[in-house]
């Protein structure tokens, strides 16, 4: 509770001084025809092929377009690049009619030839993308003309469109990869999207330029070209810092809001608050099984039941938040209401139980031990203020049924890298998803070991049943082969299911049009219907 009141005194102070801003402030107002978007994080590169941060996302969806959109329901496909899709009768084979007159930001018209390098890059093993499966087992992506493209596929893959909104296959320009090389993404861009690539410095701020020939956005807009001028995605990590900067009109819009914010916020009348209703983005501890500790089915049981995630959620997302109790939102298309009531839920007791009866008895310092080897884990995490929080409430609670968890933070740029050394034992992240198919057919395939499946799960009967339900073509097929797969998770451990975040966006005096989007986290998609009052 100390926390919780200190929190809010300090926001109750911010606002409070932001009703007697002094004239030198107005010399910081964000710039005319600039939008100024404020972030929590940076990523460490904008290559939608070689990443899978959510904050890549926020700038590649305003710098790149895809095949087709994701409606704001977050599950209706709409047109985008492709003015048109048939489906064969096997599921294997689609056909996309393009739109013609869209340009790349250096002029260049966008063909056919743009999209198939762009999948056949992504897909590339070479290059080691996090999230290649996402395409699905693909035969062939070929050019018919320059505005028609076939996409084959080995097996039907039942998500396929809704994957293909994502950044990930956002267009990118050949010829600017291979001038870029490995810079591509980090020194530079060339899209098809509504803004340009200007300039980027890491961990404080990116420039985008609106993309002078783009009117194709998707049609969730009632504005199909950018109504602003230059975008300045801008890095503030310190939260009353964010929210000062909105109010006084130094900064526009953000994402980014401290949960023990959103009430006094409420109340303020210079700022929007809006949320997103349909919104899948999910907290998780996930479990290295084949490191020791890690191993024992045990254990992993035992860190769920000791972690009390109400109080999480209490004293680090100030209610805010919603407790996940089980692998996949039960809003979420096929989630398995069975394979959640045998997520297990917080009893400290039962935790001791389970770890005495597998035989991990209390060493003389608290820590318990088996065989000699004693129940301790390194976690990794991004370092922000919620990771930070649950971290350290997760720690405590693991104490005190004899499990030490060691912490190591790490900033956004570099925990990437940091992940990919496979040099701890358990792991923090937050990930977006849109079904139960998509949320496990990221994480659990023993294919995309060691990446995004860094908990390094390796099951043959999980393998065939995501496998199933992506390639299911009937939705009951679907919902049962999945459905299975999370009951086998949800007994077997390898998570703990933290918290589900809710999407608000803070916007300030100047700025209309803003609609919280959702997509892989992303809350202003195209921003196409964005404009500034002054």
């Amino acid at each position: 509770m100390l926390k919780r009141r200190r929190m809010a005194g300090l926001l109750s102070g911010s606002l409070l001084a932001l009703g007697a801003l002094p004239p030198a402030a107005q010399a910081q107002m964000a710039p005319k025809d600039t939008l100024v978007v404020l972030r929590e994080i940076d990523a460490d590169r904008y290559d939608p092929a070689r990443t899978s941060a959510t904050a890549a996302g926020e700038a590649l969806f305003l710098l790149t377009d895809t095949l087709v959109s994701l409606d704001w329901d977050q599950k209706t496909i709409r047109p985008s690049l492709a003015e048109s899709w048939t489906v064969s009768e096997d599921g294997k084979l689609y056909t996309f009619k393009l739109r013609r007159g869209v340009k790349f930001c250096d002029g260049k018209d966008f063909t056919a030839k743009d999209v198939v390098y762009t999948i056949n890059r992504f897909i590339d093993p070479a290059l080691r993308g996090p999230v290649r499966a996402r395409a699905g087992q693909v035969k062939e992506v070929r050019a018919v003309d320059d505005y028609t493209v076939e996409y084959e596929l080995q097996q039907p893959f039942s998500e396929l469109l809704l994957q293909l909104t994502q950044y990930f296959m956002g267009i990118v320009d050949q010829a600017t990869v291979e001038k870029l090389g490995d810079g591509f993404g980090v020194q530079g861009f060339n899209g098809v999207g509504p803004y340009c690539w200007n300039s980027w410095s890491p961990r404080q701020e990116m420039v985008l330029t609106k993309n002078p020939a783009y009117n194709w956005g998707p049609p969730i807009y009632q504005n199909p070209s950018p109504q602003v001028g230059r975008i300045i995605l801008r890095v503030i990590p310190e939260a009353n810092t964010r929210l000062a900067a909105v109010q006084s009109g130094q900064g526009d819009v953000t994402q980014w809001i401290p949960y023990f914010a959103l009430e006094g916020l409420k109340r303020v009348p210079t700022v929007k608050l809006q949320q997103q209703p349909n919104y899948f983005y999910d907290n998780f501890m996930g479990f290295r099984v084949d490191k020791p500790v890690m191993n024992d089915p045990a254990v992993r049981r035992a860190i769920n039941l000791a972690v009390n995630k109400d109080a999480i959620n209490k004293a680090v997302w100030f209610n805010a938040g919603e407790v996940a109790s089980s692998y996949v939102n039960p809003n979420a298309q096929d989630a398995s209401a069975q394979a959640a009531a045998k997520v297990p839920g917080f009893d400290p007791a039962a935790a001791r139980k389970v770890l005495d009866e597998a035989g991990w008895a209390l060493g003389s310092d608290g820590v318990r031990v088996k065989d000699g080897q004693r129940a301790t884990f390194l976690a990794y995490a991004i370092q922000h203020a919620y990771n930070n929080g649950m971290m350290q409430a997760i720690q405590a609670d693991l104490r005190r049924v004899g499990i030490e968890m060691r912490v190591q933070l790490w900033d956004a740029t570099v925990a990437w890298g940091k992940l990919a050394t496979q040099e701890f034992d358990a792991f923090i992240m937050s990930y977006p998803y849109a079904s139960a198919t998509d949320a496990l057919g990221l994480y659990f395939p023993s294919t995309n070991r060691p990446t995004p499946n860094r908990m390094n799960w390796n099951d043959a009967e999980t393998d065939r049943l995501i496998n199933a339900a992506r390639a299911a073509t009937a939705p009951e097929e679907r919902a049962k082969a999945i459905g299975e797969a999370q009951m086998l998770l949800s007994e077997q451990n390898p998570w703990l299911p933290l918290i589900r975040q809710p999407l608000w966006v803070m916007s300030g005096q100047r700025v209309e049009g803003v609609r919280p989007h959702g997509i892989y986290g992303a809350a202003l998609y195209k921003g196409l219907d964005i404009r500034l009052t002054r």
